[in-house]
Protein backbone atom coordinates (compact mmCIF):
# COMPACT_ATOMS: atom_id res chain seq x y z
CA UNK A 1 0.00 0.00 0.00
CA UNK A 2 1.25 3.82 -0.57
CA UNK A 3 1.83 6.17 1.82
CA UNK A 4 1.31 8.89 -0.44
CA UNK A 5 -0.48 11.42 0.63
CA UNK A 6 -2.74 14.37 -0.73
CA UNK A 7 0.09 16.86 1.18
CA UNK A 8 2.44 14.88 -1.20
CA UNK A 9 0.57 15.22 -4.43
CA UNK A 10 0.49 18.98 -3.91
CA UNK A 11 4.13 19.24 -2.95
CA UNK A 12 5.03 17.53 -6.18
CA UNK A 13 2.71 19.67 -7.82
CA UNK A 14 4.53 22.96 -6.64
CA UNK A 15 7.60 21.48 -7.34
CA UNK A 16 8.50 21.09 -3.06
CA UNK A 17 9.58 17.77 -2.48
CA UNK A 18 12.97 16.55 -1.86
CA UNK A 19 14.68 13.75 -4.80
CA UNK A 20 13.90 10.79 -2.46
CA UNK A 21 9.96 11.31 -2.16
CA UNK A 22 9.52 13.06 -5.70
CA UNK A 23 10.90 9.39 -6.91
CA UNK A 24 8.15 7.81 -4.87
CA UNK A 25 5.33 10.15 -5.75
CA UNK A 26 6.10 9.60 -9.48
CA UNK A 27 5.66 5.49 -8.91
CA UNK A 28 2.35 6.21 -7.36
CA UNK A 29 1.30 8.55 -10.10
CA UNK A 30 2.48 5.77 -12.84
CA UNK A 31 -0.18 3.54 -11.48
CA UNK A 32 -2.81 6.03 -10.12
CA UNK A 33 -4.47 7.88 -12.94
CA UNK A 34 -7.09 9.98 -11.16
CA UNK A 35 -3.89 11.20 -8.86
CA UNK A 36 -1.99 12.07 -11.87
CA UNK A 37 -5.10 13.48 -13.23
CA UNK A 38 -5.49 15.78 -10.32
CA UNK A 39 -1.78 16.61 -10.24
CA UNK A 40 -1.95 17.84 -13.68
CA UNK A 41 -4.95 19.62 -13.33
CA UNK A 42 -3.25 21.57 -10.19
CA UNK A 43 -0.16 22.39 -12.01
CA UNK A 44 -2.52 24.43 -15.20
CA UNK A 45 -3.95 25.93 -12.35
CA UNK A 46 -0.79 27.45 -10.98
CA UNK A 47 0.11 27.96 -14.38
CA UNK A 48 -3.15 29.83 -14.99
CA UNK A 49 -2.61 32.10 -11.60
CA UNK A 50 0.95 32.85 -12.38
CA UNK A 51 -0.05 34.35 -15.94
CA UNK A 52 -3.13 36.09 -15.00
CA UNK A 53 -1.64 37.84 -11.29
CA UNK A 54 2.63 37.85 -11.90
CA UNK A 55 2.14 41.14 -13.71
CA UNK A 56 0.33 42.59 -10.49
CA UNK A 57 2.96 41.00 -8.26
CA UNK A 58 5.32 42.55 -9.98
CA UNK A 59 4.16 46.30 -10.05
CA UNK A 60 5.85 48.84 -8.23
CA UNK A 61 4.84 49.91 -5.19
CA UNK A 62 2.79 53.45 -5.70
CA UNK A 63 5.17 56.86 -4.45
CA UNK A 64 2.55 57.80 -2.57
CA UNK A 65 2.46 55.05 -0.47
CA UNK A 66 6.56 54.87 -0.30
CA UNK A 67 6.35 58.76 0.85
CA UNK A 68 3.98 58.15 3.84
CA UNK A 69 5.38 55.60 5.27
CA UNK A 70 8.74 57.60 5.05
CA UNK A 71 7.60 60.53 6.59
CA UNK A 72 5.55 58.34 9.74
CA UNK A 73 8.40 55.76 10.88
CA UNK A 74 11.04 53.90 9.11
CA UNK A 75 11.16 50.16 9.74
CA UNK A 76 14.23 48.41 10.71
CA UNK A 77 15.50 46.60 7.77
CA UNK A 78 15.31 43.59 10.30
CA UNK A 79 11.53 43.81 10.74
CA UNK A 80 11.06 44.56 7.17
CA UNK A 81 13.12 41.39 6.40
CA UNK A 82 10.91 39.11 8.69
CA UNK A 83 7.59 40.44 7.56
CA UNK A 84 8.60 39.09 3.84
CA UNK A 85 9.08 35.77 5.08
CA UNK A 86 6.39 35.68 6.91
CA UNK A 87 4.03 36.86 3.59
CA UNK A 88 5.86 34.59 1.82
CA UNK A 89 5.07 31.57 3.69
CA UNK A 90 1.70 32.70 4.31
CA UNK A 91 1.31 33.29 0.55
CA UNK A 92 2.38 29.45 0.07
CA UNK A 93 0.79 27.65 3.19
CA UNK A 94 -2.37 29.24 1.05
CA UNK A 95 -1.57 28.08 -2.52
CA UNK A 96 -0.10 24.81 -1.08
CA UNK A 97 -2.98 23.97 1.28
CA UNK A 98 -5.74 24.58 -1.92
CA UNK A 99 -4.99 26.01 -5.12
CA UNK A 100 -8.62 25.79 -6.26
CA UNK A 101 -9.79 28.17 -3.33
CA UNK A 102 -7.26 30.71 -3.88
CA UNK A 103 -8.48 31.28 -7.39
CA UNK A 104 -11.83 31.60 -6.35
CA UNK A 105 -11.33 33.85 -3.31
CA UNK A 106 -9.18 36.11 -4.85
CA UNK A 107 -10.40 36.80 -8.21
CA UNK A 108 -13.90 37.95 -9.69
CA UNK A 109 -16.31 36.50 -11.48
CA UNK A 110 -15.28 36.82 -15.17
CA UNK A 111 -11.37 35.97 -14.28
CA UNK A 112 -12.72 32.88 -12.19
CA UNK A 113 -14.85 31.70 -15.50
CA UNK A 114 -11.86 32.41 -17.88
CA UNK A 115 -9.27 30.47 -15.83
CA UNK A 116 -11.73 27.54 -15.39
CA UNK A 117 -12.56 27.44 -19.79
CA UNK A 118 -8.96 27.71 -20.25
CA UNK A 119 -8.08 25.17 -17.95
CA UNK A 120 -10.94 22.74 -20.13
CA UNK A 121 -11.67 23.76 -22.91
CA UNK A 122 -8.14 22.27 -24.35
CA UNK A 123 -8.79 18.62 -23.02
CA UNK A 124 -9.67 15.96 -25.41
CA UNK A 125 -10.56 12.79 -23.18
CA UNK A 126 -11.87 14.83 -20.11
CA UNK A 127 -12.89 18.21 -21.47
CA UNK A 128 -16.58 17.29 -19.30
CA UNK A 129 -17.45 15.06 -16.33
CA UNK A 130 -21.04 14.19 -17.57
CA UNK A 131 -21.39 14.22 -21.71
CA UNK A 132 -24.66 15.40 -23.29
CA UNK A 133 -26.10 12.22 -23.63
CA UNK A 134 -26.75 12.48 -19.91
CA UNK A 135 -28.34 16.20 -19.80
CA UNK A 136 -31.05 15.20 -17.79
CA UNK A 137 -28.62 13.46 -15.16
CA UNK A 138 -26.29 15.99 -15.71
CA UNK A 139 -28.94 18.95 -15.45
CA UNK A 140 -30.08 17.45 -11.88
CA UNK A 141 -26.92 16.56 -10.76
CA UNK A 142 -25.49 20.04 -10.54
CA UNK A 143 -29.03 21.85 -9.78
CA UNK A 144 -28.60 19.39 -6.52
CA UNK A 145 -24.89 20.48 -6.02
CA UNK A 146 -25.69 24.29 -6.21
CA UNK A 147 -29.19 23.31 -4.47
CA UNK A 148 -30.89 26.00 -7.03
CA UNK A 149 -32.94 24.52 -10.32
CA UNK A 150 -30.39 25.30 -13.53
CA UNK A 151 -31.35 25.61 -17.23
CA UNK A 152 -29.20 24.80 -20.10
CA UNK A 153 -29.27 27.24 -22.83
CA UNK A 154 -29.73 25.28 -26.48
CA UNK A 155 -26.97 26.81 -28.73
CA UNK A 156 -27.62 25.13 -32.03
CA UNK A 157 -28.95 28.60 -33.46
CA UNK A 158 -25.64 30.06 -33.08
CA UNK A 159 -23.98 26.41 -34.45
CA UNK A 160 -23.49 25.27 -30.91
CA UNK A 161 -24.04 21.79 -29.40
CA UNK A 162 -23.70 20.66 -25.69
CA UNK A 163 -20.74 18.88 -24.49
CA UNK A 164 -21.77 18.68 -21.47
CA UNK A 165 -20.55 19.58 -17.82
CA UNK A 166 -19.01 19.49 -14.60
CA UNK A 167 -19.20 20.06 -11.15
CA UNK A 168 -15.98 22.79 -9.95
CA UNK A 169 -15.16 24.33 -6.42
CA UNK A 170 -15.64 28.13 -5.67
CA UNK A 171 -15.00 30.22 -2.79
CA UNK A 172 -19.05 30.20 -1.67
CA UNK A 173 -19.59 27.12 -3.08
CA UNK A 174 -20.14 24.58 -6.09
CA UNK A 175 -20.07 25.84 -9.01
CA UNK A 176 -21.15 24.63 -12.74
CA UNK A 177 -19.69 24.79 -15.76
CA UNK A 178 -21.22 24.01 -19.00
CA UNK A 179 -19.63 23.49 -22.22
CA UNK A 180 -20.83 23.88 -26.19
CA UNK A 181 -18.68 23.30 -29.58
CA UNK A 182 -19.31 23.86 -32.73
CA UNK A 183 -18.58 22.50 -35.99
CA UNK A 184 -15.45 23.28 -36.47
CA UNK A 185 -14.32 22.45 -32.68
CA UNK A 186 -14.75 26.08 -31.16
CA UNK A 187 -15.49 26.06 -27.62
CA UNK A 188 -17.36 27.98 -25.33
CA UNK A 189 -17.96 27.64 -21.86
CA UNK A 190 -20.86 28.70 -19.18
CA UNK A 191 -20.14 29.33 -15.86
CA UNK A 192 -22.55 29.08 -13.06
CA UNK A 193 -21.79 30.49 -9.32
CA UNK A 194 -23.60 30.68 -6.11
CA UNK A 195 -23.76 34.19 -4.37
CA UNK A 196 -24.41 34.68 -0.89
CA UNK A 197 -26.45 37.77 -1.51
CA UNK A 198 -28.20 39.48 -3.75
CA UNK A 199 -26.44 42.60 -4.93
CA UNK A 200 -28.14 45.74 -6.17
CA UNK A 201 -25.83 46.06 -9.59
CA UNK A 202 -26.83 43.73 -11.99
CA UNK A 203 -25.41 45.01 -15.13
CA UNK A 204 -24.17 42.70 -17.96
CA UNK A 205 -20.93 43.17 -18.68
CA UNK A 206 -17.79 42.46 -20.80
CA UNK A 207 -14.60 41.43 -19.49
CA UNK A 208 -11.16 40.52 -21.65
CA UNK A 209 -9.02 38.19 -19.58
CA UNK A 210 -6.05 37.59 -21.95
CA UNK A 211 -7.04 35.72 -25.28
CA UNK A 212 -10.43 34.85 -23.32
CA UNK A 213 -13.63 37.30 -23.80
CA UNK A 214 -16.25 37.06 -20.87
CA UNK A 215 -19.68 37.94 -20.50
CA UNK A 216 -20.93 38.06 -17.07
CA UNK A 217 -23.75 39.00 -15.43
CA UNK A 218 -25.77 38.19 -11.53
CA UNK A 219 -29.39 37.07 -12.02
CA UNK A 220 -30.54 36.57 -8.20
CA UNK A 221 -28.23 34.33 -6.12
CA UNK A 222 -26.40 33.09 -9.34
CA UNK A 223 -23.43 35.00 -11.23
CA UNK A 224 -23.28 33.57 -15.12
CA UNK A 225 -20.13 34.05 -17.24
CA UNK A 226 -19.84 32.83 -20.93
CA UNK A 227 -16.33 32.27 -21.85
CA UNK A 228 -14.55 32.35 -25.84
CA UNK A 229 -11.56 32.88 -27.47
CA UNK A 230 -13.69 34.80 -30.07
CA UNK A 231 -14.59 38.32 -30.96
CA UNK A 232 -16.53 40.19 -28.92
CA UNK A 233 -19.36 40.90 -31.01
CA UNK A 234 -19.70 37.55 -31.96
CA UNK A 235 -19.50 35.98 -28.45
CA UNK A 236 -21.98 39.19 -27.34
CA UNK A 237 -24.58 37.58 -29.89
CA UNK A 238 -24.31 33.99 -28.23
CA UNK A 239 -24.18 35.68 -24.67
CA UNK A 240 -27.63 37.35 -25.62
CA UNK A 241 -29.30 34.59 -27.08
CA UNK A 242 -28.21 32.92 -23.23
CA UNK A 243 -29.03 35.45 -20.93
CA UNK A 244 -33.04 35.31 -23.04
CA UNK A 245 -33.72 31.70 -22.29
CA UNK A 246 -32.28 32.13 -19.00
CA UNK A 247 -34.98 34.46 -18.12
CA UNK A 248 -37.48 33.10 -20.32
Amino acid sequence: MSNVTEFDLHAYADGQLDDARRVLVEAHLAHDAEAAESVRIWRKQNEMLRALYNPVLNEPIAQRLLDVGATRWRWPSYAIAAAAIGLSFALGWILHANQTDVLTQIATLPRRAAVAHAIYVPEVRHPVEVGADQQDHLVQWLSKRLGTGLKVPRLKQQGFELVGGRLLPGGGGPVAQFMYQDAKGKRITLYVSIRDTEPSDTAFRFSQEGEIGVFYWIEGKLGYALSANMDREELLAIATAVYHQLNS
